[in-house]
């Protein structure tokens, strides 16, 4: 785990394309546009700049199939955009629903019977419920501005004076937030942060650091399943040549794991949440990539041949094989997620992305998506995948009517985990488990503590195994500190952070929910707002205050 402190650096321009606003929120995620509609509703002028061309972040980029838990910890406008989604769909001109005529792990789309909220739909359905819900407020917002990483934040004596982006622009405000998944704003601010896995003893945790072993418990005796899911079958050879070890490793195969719960400074793997269809009209069928080489699938290859000893009727099941979780959408659409140990994460190619210049960025996030075509491609064509795997996935293909892009992907990778902000309350695994409760709640989690794998290694019988997957869930929603979101007062007195919260990897791993991000950036912008109205850093906006505010506007603190 890498532990970073840096000094911002000034800039004075002498450009004229200065504007100033109340409050300047940077990124455009779910938890940026939250904060840009409680700012504006608070009476703020308020700008939301999107470094590309769609808000959202990964609620508009594919994953419409909401994870959270416990969905009776969700209020405010976290709340009220899934009860805009289901009056989306059930507006008779829009609605529209059809069931995909074979799909995997469809879920309902209503949970309860005449419930007012609706927690899956389509990313088109999210991206017009957002506009419609912007249109209502006074939000100015900016596409397709980058923060100017390297000499764009100006700080006066531990104060954001000014953010620049590359284009020249410059925006002033009162209070600044960044909402972004990367913690650009936040690094570029000279604010202490993480990245990576934290050694266990660090925080007292058992869930954090390698996780190589099948199951661990957790604190409080909670089961956690590690290496058990999302593995590889045993006995799948890492070789080039099999059996060869002087041939050398497969790509992205570690020769060693670590240690057990020691740190490291690895992320957990990172893929598109692919919007799917079965639907011919709509169907664009998967496409070889201009760079596909046979090799990165050899482990897919080998891990069904692994399988043919397994005559269960899960195994003779097509659907049961297909290494992907299909949750059906509207519209005979489908939210695709990872499933089994060769999938759609790209394991171990985005240890570099946090810190990763925009160039740099933009070559790990093609890598990701063509590695990922190339795996639906390989799925419905390759000879070497079996047939009745063929025949399924070969059934669908990327849609025509969700992105902007004419090969029916999106722009938006599942940036699980970046950057993690350092400040005097790190939430933590004992969080989870309420064996420490924070007392200046602003919000409430309610996921299991989950990581997707980090690493392939070579284990000690001379296989193939992932390293660093872990699902320990069974415990209530426990709250998020208001402190978890703030910098250190000595590092800057005018900063919000609601999306690269101050916590250990494994404590992210149940915080980073789309749903709990609009929670906390609907906080946030009412915790810079009364700093606004008082002149106050916020760190000293009263917490009797804050939560005097946040529950008068539906916010579930407990």
């Amino acid at each position: 785990m890498f532990l970073f402190c840096f000094s911002s650096n000034g800039q004075s321009s002498k450009t004229t394309n200065v504007t100033k606003f109340d409050v300047v929120i940077y990124g455009g995620t779910s938890a940026g546009v939250a904060a840009a509609l409680q700012s504006s509703r608070l009476g703020k002028s308020v700008v939301l700049i999107e470094p590309t061309n769609r808000i959202g972040g990964l609620t508009t980029g594919g994953l419409g199939q909401t994870d959270i838990g416990n969905k009776q910890a969700i209020g405010g406008i976290s709340r009220e955009f899934y009860e805009n989604i289901k009056k989306y769909y059930d507006d008779p001109g829009n609605w529209k629903w059809e069931k995909s005529s074979d799909y995997i792990d469809g879920g309902q789309t209503r949970t309860n019977e005449g419930e007012a909220s609706m927690w899956t739909f389509e990313p088109s359905a999210a991206l017009s419920v957002y506009k419609t819900m912007i249109d209502k407020e006074k939000i100015k917002i900016v596409y397709n501005e980058r923060l100017n990483r390297s000499s764009g934040v100006k700080k006066i004596n531990g104060k954001i004076e000014s953010i620049t982006m590359e284009s020249g622009k410059i925006f002033i405000g009162k209070v600044y937030l960044d909402a972004t998944y990367e913690g650009d704003l936040m690094a570029s601010a000279g604010i202490s942060y993480a990245i990576g896995r934290e050694a266990n003893d660090e925080y007292g945790e058992t869930l954090n650091g390698v996780q190589a072993n099948s199951i661990n418990r957790s604190l409080t005796g909670i089961v956690s399943i590690n290496a058990f899911n999302h593995n590889l079958i045993p006995g799948v050879d890492p070789y080039l040549q099999k059996g060869d070890p002087t041939s050398g490793l497969l790509p992205n195969v570690n020769d060693k794991p670590g240690l057990e719960g020691e740190a490291d400074n690895k992320i957990q793997a990172y893929c598109f949440r692919m919007c799917l269809t079965d639907n011919p009209e709509n169907r664009i069928p998967f496409q070889k990539p201009y760079d596909y080489d046979e090799i990165n699938y050899e482990l897919l290859f080998r891990n069904y041949e692994a399988r043919k000893g397994l005559v269960t009727e899960m195994y003779r099941n097509s659907k049961t094989l297909l290494p992907w979780i299909n949750s059906s959408m509207p519209n005979r659409k489908t939210d695709t997620n990872n499933k089994f140990g060769f999938s759609t994460d790209f394991i171990g190619k985005n240890y570099d992305y946090p810190e990763a210049t925009y160039a740099e960025r933009e070559k790990i996030i093609e890598d990701h998506r063509n590695y990922q075509m190339g795996l639906m491609w390989t799925l419905a064509n390759h000879p070497r995948v079996p047939e009745i795997v063929r025949e399924e996935a070969s059934k669908w293909g990327t849609s025509r009517d969700e992105f902007e892009r004419p090969d029916g992907w999106q722009q938006q990778l599942y940036i699980r985990e970046a950057r993690r902000m350092m400040s005097d309350y790190v939430m933590t695994q004992q969080n989870c488990e309420a064996l420490v409760v924070a007392e200046d709640a602003i919000g409430m989690a309610a996921y299991g503590m989950d990581s997707h794998n980090v690493q392939r290694y070579v284990d000690a019988n001379g296989y193939v195994q992932n390293e660093g997957n872990v699902e320990a869930h069974g415990f209530e929603p426990y709250p998020i500190s208001y402190r978890s979101i703030v910098p250190r007062k000595e590092e800057c007195t005018n900063l919000i952070v609601p999306v690269c919260v101050s916590s250990t990897h494994i404590a992210f791993g149940s915080i980073r929910m789309e749903p709990v991000f609009m929670v906390l950036g609907q906080s946030a912008a009412t915790a810079a707002s009364l700093a606004i109205d008082a002149n106050l850093n916020v760190q000293e906006v009263p917490y009797s205050n804050l939560r005097e505010k946040l529950l008068k506007d539906g916010q579930r603190l407990e």
